[in-house]
Order: structure tokens, then C-alpha cells, then sequence
């Protein structure tokens, strides 16, 4: 247990180094025995950690070679996979479709309650109970969420939350997903009021139609908002092209 324990010190010391830049990504870490001799450990330590190491996807063990360190931004997060917003936007197009299906027949009337609760605070109005006290994005989930969970099928309630849990936890979904709701909010109230009234109306069709117009909506404004995003750094790099060109004539 001993050893055990000194390894995953070593190991977490390794991954302190690495994190701090000392190691980065791409460089290769000293040979064992320097090491060994760095933490005060014996070489087994050493090879048991880096072992551990390279199960966590932080190092890449060459033979003959040495260890070499990963980039740890390519990671998974927390157990969930690293994905961009238009892979985890259709992905949510397929599962929440189906999700609202399922639930249109068989969503409780409280369940229906709920739902216009969430809308009414997306849409700025006062909120009522069962909702509480909550901003629109957290309204948004919770809609979603709700549908979700009127299926009483537990792997798909899951599955969903996983890709909310995908989409809080990572900070460049957070930024595209925030830029996007911002600029695109006037469509946030209607979309969700026709799953609702498909809903309502216990229409397993209309209910996959409705979810999938609203991620449809979202996947076009994800699109324009790369286009602009991809026009205002060419003009950047334009400008500064433009500045360096400038300044050099200047200078003759």
C-alpha cells in the first residue's frame, strides 16, 4: 500500500510540473533515473507513474525513447468527451427530439405546469411556482430537462444531462452557446411555447418536429455566428498587416 501511495504522489508531482509549464506539451520528461533522483524515489516509482500517467492520456511512453508529455486542453472533461458546439448541438437535435416524443403521451399535467413556468421566465416575465427564483438560461435547462425526465426512461434522462453537464462545464461551449442565446433570444420564447403546445396537445409527432426546428434554429445561428466570428479575425489580422506595413515605410 506503501508503494502504491508513492507512486500517485510522484505522479501528481509530475502532473504539478507539467501544468505549471516546466514539462510542456510535446517535450520529452528526463530519463528515469534523473527523476528517480529529483523526487527520491526509486526507478520502479518512477516507471509505475508515468505509467499512470499515460492511462490518463497526460503522457505518451515511447520505447527506447522516453515519455513524452500530452496536451492535456485535448483531454476529456470530468469523464465527458471534448466536443464543439455544433457536435454537441446534433447531438442534442437527435436525443431531445426523441425525448419529447416519447414524453408527449404520457407528460403529467404538473409536468405541463412546469414547462410554462420555464417559459415565462425565458421570457422575462415574472416567474411563479414551481420555478422560484431563476434566470432564463437556468429556465432553459430546466425545460429541458423536465421533458427529459416526463419519459420515465432513466438512460435517457442521462444522456441529456450529460450534455448539459457538456455544455456548463466547458468554457468555449459556455462562450459560443452565450453568444449565441444573446443575439438570437427573440426566438427562445416561441420555439419552446410550440414544444410545449405539442405537448399540451400529448402529439408525439408535432413534438419531434417542434425540438427539431428549435436546435435546427440554434445549428443556423451557430454558423453565422463562426462566419462572424472567422470575418473579425481576418479583419484583424488585416489591421495589424496593415499597421507593421505602415510603420515600416515610415521607418524608410
Amino acid at each position: 500500500m506503501a508503494d502504491k501511495r508513492l507512486y500517485h504522489k510522484v505522479a501528481n508531482q509530475l502532473l504539478e510540473l507539467i501544468d505549471s509549464g516546466v514539462f510542456p506539451p510535446g517535450s520529452r520528461l528526463p530519463g528515469e533515473r534523473d527523476l528517480a533522483e529529483k523526487f527520491g524515489v526509486s526507478r520502479v516509482s518512477i516507471r509505475e507513474a508515468e505509467i499512470a500517467l499515460q492511462a490518463q492520456g497526460r503522457l505518451e511512453i515511447k520505447v527506447g525513447s522516453g515519455a513524452y508529455v500530452l496536451d492535456g486542453s485535448d483531454q476529456p472533461l470530468n469523464g465527458l468527451p471534448k466536443v464543439g458546439p455544433f457536435e454537441l448541438t446534433e447531438a442534442r437535435a437527435l436525443f431531445e427530439a426523441e425525448s419529447a416524443a416519447l414524453a408527449a403521451p404520457i407528460i403529467s399535467d404538473e409536468a405541463i405546469e412546469e414547462l410554462e413556468g420555464y417559459i415565462q421566465i425565458m421570457s422575462g416575465k415574472s416567474p411563479g411556482k414551481p420555478t422560484g427564483d431563476m434566470s432564463p438560461e437556468e429556465a432553459d435547462e430546466a425545460f429541458h430537462m423536465t421533458i427529459a425526465r416526463a419519459t420515465n426512461n432513466p438512460a435517457i434522462n442521462f444522456v441529456i444531462s450529460s450534455m448539459w453537464k457538456m455544455r456548463a462545464e466547458a468554457a468555449q461551449l459556455q462562450k459560443v452557446y452565450r453568444s449565441v442565446c444573446d443575439k438570437d433570444s427573440s426566438h427562445r420564447e416561441e420555439e419552446h411555447q410550440a414544444i410545449l403546445d405539442a405537448l399540451k396537445n400529448r402529439d408525439s409527432s408535432q413534438a419531434r418536429i417542434a425540438m427539431r426546428a428549435h436546435f435546427t434554429r440554434m445549428i443556423e445561428a451557430l454558423l453565422i455566428a463562426s462566419e462572424e466570428e472567422a470575418y473579425q479575425e481576418v479583419k484583424r489580422k488585416s489591421s495589424e498587416s496593415r499597421s507593421r506595413f505602415l510603420l515600416s515605410a515610415q521607418l524608410d
